[in-house]
């Protein structure tokens, strides 16, 4: 019971089931460069380096955060902060799910390989520029996808995001959007960040030469943001979980399901 125990908190602390929002565009990615299916082995080790890195990322980011995350009523009852874990044993979990990155890299390719230490500084990294930047939502975006479409996509829903932590990053010198411009402009924002990701998404099609099906998809992406929005108001934030825990996940899917199709159907 105890391993099962430690293993649901572990899996709790890096939200494993929130991989959901970066593995379709990996996908996308991967389906895109080969203009169809990659070889299954090519698939398989690419889940391992998202899941590796994202897990890597998340891990070390409740370790920046541990501090803060203790003074927070929102997060305060986190794995680190309530002793469910302890410092040393997410240290080691963040250098396993690194390794692990790195050696899905190595299997992928020489370049992506000897780019990992890059991609591991991108990600790890971002956890800090909270500490001196509004801007660290556009850095989460990168990390997430680094490409450009992925970055405003993320940053418009962690500005939604960070809305509820206003009061305490104000209070402890925290930086973000919502705190440099107040709730409602940060609202105005992260809508202006959405339409540059419709807007990049079209662009994808032109660029790959895509169809009507993947063009259905970017606008049935461009709905689901515009419903995404009128769940939250400067206001009310009480819907804010459901705008950013579901609807994202389905976004991503949408997408990938769309372009996918356009991808494989016979034209």
């Amino acid at each position: 019971m105890g391993i099962l125990r430690s293993t649901a908190t572990t899996l709790e602390m890096i939200k494993w089931e929130h991989s959901i929002f970066a593995l379709p565009f990996a996908l996308c990615g991967a389906m895109l460069a080969a203009s169809g299916v990659p070889s299954g082995r090519q698939l398989a080790w690419i889940v391992v380096a998202m899941v590796g890195a994202r897990s890597a990322a998340m891990a070390f980011n409740r370790l920046a955060d541990s501090q803060l995350d203790a003074l927070n009523p929102r997060t305060r009852t986190r794995a680190l902060p309530a002793g469910q874990l302890s410092a040393n044993f997410v240290r080691a979990f963040v250098v396993v799910s690194s390794g692990v990155f790195a050696l899905a890299a190595y299997e992928l390719n020489r370049l992506a390989f000897l780019l990992s230490p890059v991609v591991l500084a991108v990600v790890l990294l971002y956890s800090y520029t909270k500490l001196f930047t509004r801007w660290s939502h556009l850095v989460l975006g990168f990390a997430l996808g680094m490409a450009p479409a992925a970055t405003c996509w993320v940053a418009g829903f962690d500005v939604l995001y960070a809305c509820q932590d206003f009061a305490f990053d104000s209070s402890h010198g925290l930086y973000s959007i919502p705190r440099a411009v107040g709730i409602p402009r940060a609202l105005l924002m992260a809508r202006g960040f959405h339409l540059l990701t419709l807007l990049m998404l079209f662009g994808v099609l032109w660029v790959f030469q895509l169809g009507k099906l993947a063009a259905v998809g970017v606008v049935l992406v461009g709905l689901l943001l515009r419903y995404e929005h009128s769940l939250v108001r400067a206001d009310d934030l009480s819907k804010l979980d459901a705008a950013f825990f579901t609807m994202n996940g389905v976004i991503s899917v949408v997408f990938f399901v769309f372009v996918a199709a356009d991808l494989l159907l016979p034209k």
